[in-house]
């Protein structure tokens, strides 16, 4: 257990005024710069940088073979949820002690089982629990917590340590690693997508942002529908409206991804009512929609806000919680229209940056705590509960229980057995050996082979001196094929070109390309992956 501190944390409650909006501000201003880019920092850059996306090889890599089409949809809980307020230890004095005015009151919950249940407000779950669908992490968080909302999303984000800062998100090392020729050859489909959230830590990678970040639904169905972010046909001919022109036509054209949203977004069909005035049904509606459409995107980012809760708390959480319960039910429902066993295929799961504390404040309300519950959701994850529940027995005014699991090891475990990642792999990214949550969700085994997007084939001698070598591409992109000396330095790009998807033969004449006998190397890339082979010249 940490050493108890008899300070009062900067920044945790509404009558530390002047840290909490500090705090506040530090996290608006960074939302402000990375909104003020046309899509957000990272999504689009005018002149030499164009879209950025991320996608997994492991995932990617079931296109090819079929082992795996997983996907995973997180949603992020902005500004710190009440845990205990969302799943209650049933008939427990010292919660109804330390919350006399907010706590969910026993004939307004419903059970997971004889000890935990959920306020009436989220009985939209109800389905998902009974049918196996659901499960509950109890009382997330990590060592040494930081209570401001900016440093401590950070920390989630990076998967770092609370006194370590991390510059690169647990995502993003995770894809820079998988896709050493992510910006020489990009793929053409968005293999990841932020709806409603600006550019993300987590998808940060060492040179680069690997997120498609579209920051409202309405600027989604813009793009959606049109196949163009910014309308140009109304503009008129002044100075003023030809350069307003120039630029919205500059970012439409850098919107790479605009074609296979709209065609995925036209074949997908939602097929139930999503709730009224639900900002993240409304997100989930547009998951759900490319999902079906066949898009390929294997990685999705909504998010609700709101959860920042110093005052009046009671009714303002539950109506949260039933924003997402009514909406990740909706969401299940219509995976499971017209797809049977979708819903298998995509694991949700919900996050937040921490939780609030045990007792409630002067204002009705919470503030910033330490661990809080995540909820995961899923065809065939089945149901339970993982995690020891705070203890409430020995309440402390300046420290809140200890969390029971790190954050991190529900990484690993997404990491490890959704993903297929290899252990190795799951260490580098995390920066440590951390262990997986055995039967959190269904593992799979890694996948053998990363032929996701491209495949080099090989090479054998022809006619006249020549050397074919054999590439296929599994959809469309930029390809680039080159020949390397023996230390890795390129001699000659052979191939540099956007083609379809199919098989291809380059027929390579060494002597056309001033290469003399030796040993080489050659190698592709395509969809951001790289394959490389040797091969001898003579």
């Amino acid at each position: 257990m940490l050493e108890k501190n008899n300070t009062p944390r900067p920044g945790t409650t509404l009558k530390d005024y002047l840290a909490h909006e500090r705090d506040h501000n530090l996290w608006s201003r960074r939302d402000f710069l990375s909104a003020s880019g046309i899509l957000g920092a990272g999504s689009i850059l005018l002149g030499k940088m164009g879209l950025r996306s991320f996608q997994p090889t492991q995932l990617m890599a079931a296109l090819a073979n079929g082992n795996s089409d997983r996907i995973l949809v997180m949603i992020r809980l902005s500004g710190g949820n009440d845990g205990l307020n969302t799943v209650i230890e049933r008939e427990n004095p010292n919660y109804y002690s330390l919350r006399p005015t907010i706590a969910v009151q026993e004939p307004n919950l419903w059970n997971l089982n004889t000890q935990f249940a959920m306020p009436k407000a989220t009985e939209a779950l109800k389905g998902l629990w009974d049918e196996g669908m659901m499960k509950v992490i109890l009382n997330v968080g990590y060592p040494q917590p930081n209570y401001s909302h900016f440093r401590s999303y950070d920390i989630v984000a990076s998967a770092s340590d609370s006194n370590t800062i991390v510059n690169t998100g647990w995502i993003g090392r995770f894809l820079e690693n998988e896709y050493a020729a992510f910006l020489e050859t990009p793929p053409t489909i968005p293999p990841a997508l932020q709806i409603g959230v600006q550019s993300d830590l987590v998808f940060k990678a060492q040179n680069a942002n690997m997120a498609l970040a579209i920051s409202s639904p309405q600027e989604f169905y813009q793009i959606a529908q049109t196949g163009q972010l910014y309308e140009t046909a109304t503009l008129g001919t002044t100075p003023r409206d030809l350069e307003l022109a120039y630029v919205r036509q500059t970012a439409n054209s850098a919107f790479r991804y605009a074609t296979t949203i709209k065609e995925s977004y036209a074949r997908g069909k939602n097929q139930v009512d999503y709730p009224v005035n639900n900002y993240l049904g409304e997100q989930l509606a547009i998951v759900a929609k490319l999902i079906k459409g066949n898009l390929g995107t294997r990685i999705f980012m909504v998010e609700i806000d709101g959860f920042d809760t110093h005052a009046d708390q009671y009714d303002t959480h539950l109506g949260l919680l039933n924003e997402i319960a009514t909406a990740v039910k909706a969401f299940y429902e219509d995976l499971e229209l017209g797809n049977a066993g979708l819903s298998e295929k995509v694991l949700g799961m919900t996050f937040s940056e921490f939780g609030r504390t045990i007792y409630e404040n002067g204002s009705l309300g919470t503030d910033h705590g330490w661990g809080t519950h995540m909820l995961m959701f899923g065809g065939g994850i089945g149901n339970g509960i993982v995690g020891t529940y705070q203890d409430l027995t020995n309440p402390d005014p300046f420290t809140d229980p200890e969390f029971s699991i790190d954050f991190r090891d529900v990484y690993a475990t997404v990491l490890k057995d959704w993903m297929g990642s290899t252990p190795e792999l799951v260490d580098f990214i995390l920066g440590q050996s951390q262990p997986s949550i055995s039967g959190l969700v269904p593992a799979t085994p890694p996948l053998l082979g990363e032929n996701g997007r491209c495949a080099l084939l090989g090479h054998h001698p022809s006619d006249q001196g020549n050397i074919q070598m054999k590439y296929a591409m599994m959809q469309d992109g930029n390809i680039r094929l080159q020949l390397l000396d023996k230390s890795g330095q390129v001699l000659r790009t052979l191939v540099d070109e956007y083609k379809a998807k199919g098989s291809y033969i380059f027929n390579f004449k060494p002597t056309d390309w001033f290469i003399v006998p030796g040993t080489y190397q050659y190698r592709l890339m395509g969809g951001g992956q790289v394959f490389q082979r040797s091969i001898k010249i003579g």
